[in-house]
């Protein structure tokens, strides 16, 4: 009878344990969606010569964060933030008229930069289309943000690196 009560006690200690490691996972996803949601607000810096503004604001009840990307010259463009379990998904919608998705690995420190890599793309005719093919966010304090997209064009690939300056806060 002790033998009984002393491995299910056992039992359930180990269960208590694994549901909270599994948690902590969640926690930390949600805590690194958390510091990209710090970015609320409009941004201003320049791509090759061109001005660009970005705009962050939360959306679908603080569950998603909708980046703007809003050039001086050109199409704007939005890419969509969200929690998917112990990481986080990047959805642009680009204006190559597709729109890849990209997922970080498992969060396991939130303050590390956000790197995304390609999962799946849709709206592409061709493979040989321009696409997004990965994107890191760099948060490198409350006022400067890097974002390095990696991109594919007919089997070659390059690297696009851009820097932000917050201009004012979002609400929060």
């Amino acid at each position: 009878m002790k033998q009984n009560i002393v491995f299910g006690s056992v039992g359930v200690i180990a269960l208590l344990v694994a549901a909270a490691a599994l948690a902590s996972d969640k926690r930390k996803s949600e805590e690194a969606f958390d510091r990209l949601a710090s970015l609320q607000g409009e941004w201003k810096g320049e791509i090759d010569g061109v001005k660009a503004t970005l705009i962050y604001m939360l959306t679908a009840d603080r569950s998603a964060l909708m980046e703007q990307f809003r050039p001086e010259k050109g199409p704007e463009m939005i890419t969509m933030f969200t929690v998917d379990g112990d990481h986080l998904i990047a959805t642009h919608y680009c204006a190559a008229k597709n729109q890849p998705q990209m997922v970080t690995a498992t969060i396991t420190d939130v303050q590390k930069p956000l790197a995304f890599s390609l999962v799946r793309v849709t709206g592409m005719k061709s493979p040989d289309d321009w696409h997004n093919t990965g994107l890191t966010v760099i948060q490198e304090d409350n006022d400067h943000l890097t974002q390095e997209w990696t991109y594919q064009f007919k089997e070659k690939t390059g690297k696009n690196i851009f820097r932000f300056t917050r201009v004012r806060q979002g609400a929060t």
